[in-house]
């Protein structure tokens, strides 16, 4: 593959309704949003590292700690319903009209400390010696999903009594997305017009080093497996 340029895109509204402020509240010292404009650009991977917002704290935040904030998002996108999608695709639109396409493209959470820099060289050197359309991080289920059960009129219920005496090793592994970050080449996305559909790349990561952050036991937690990572307890994929 020839010359690669790429953009990181890292989506930061300012609402958020059950954590406020999640996007740029303190997380082990520093604003959460800091660790992903960080290792974007200590990967050492990007023509540009660019923060999507519609708020003028988050925007100053972002440019402290050195993204680049071109632009605020429109009314459209930075509504309760805009999806990662409308983002993206307003983001590269915006950079079109300005005369600056990219190869490839990450999106990144940010409320995502577990991305490291080596992780986003790793998922962009698998994505772009491949012939894959997207990089997705994703997480082994902790327990089989198929041996899962439903309360129904107060009594427990298997939904699949067909695996109900199967071993845990003989079911088929399941993976959920981790939530971090997404790698894509931006010709295939703009003909899929979807992150999650068409050719996809999985990229495994611990469980230690994922947490979904909903409420404020899931930061401390967070939190928590941060602190381990940083010790060097957990392996950086």
């Amino acid at each position: 593959m020839g010359f690669m340029s790429r953009i990181a895109i890292i989506t930061a509204r300012g609402g958020s309704k059950r954590i406020p402020r999640k996007n740029i509240k303190e997380f082990c010292g520093k604003p959460i949003l800091a660790y992903s404009i960080e290792a974007a650009l200590a990967s050492e991977l990007f023509e540009e590292v660019m923060v999507s917002t519609d708020d003028e704290e988050i925007a100053a935040i972002a440019r402290q700690y050195g993204a680049k904030v071109p632009f605020f998002r429109s009314e459209r996108t930075a509504s309760d319903f805009a999806t990662t999608n409308d983002v993206l695709r307003e983001v590269l639109e915006r950079y079109e009209e300005m005369g600056r396409s990219f190869t490839t493209a990450a999106c990144i959470y940010p409320t995502a400390p577990f991305v490291t820099a080596r992780k986003l060289r790793k998922a962009a050197e698998r994505l772009e010696s491949s012939d894959a359309d997207t990089l997705i991080p994703v997480v082994k289920f902790s327990y089989p999903p198929q041996r899962a059960m439903a309360i129904e009129e107060g009594r427990l219920i298997f939904r699949h009594p067909q695996y109900l005496s199967s071993r845990s090793q003989d079911l088929v592994p399941y993976y959920h997305d981790a939530g971090q970050f997404y790698f894509f080449d931006t010709a295939a996305y703009r003909r899929n017009g979807e992150l999650m559909t068409g050719n996809v790349l999985p990229f495994e990561v611990s469980e230690m080093e994922v947490q979904d952050i909903d409420n404020q036991t899931d930061w401390e937690i967070a939190e928590l497996k941060y602190q381990v990572m940083k010790r060097g307890e957990v392996k950086d994929e």
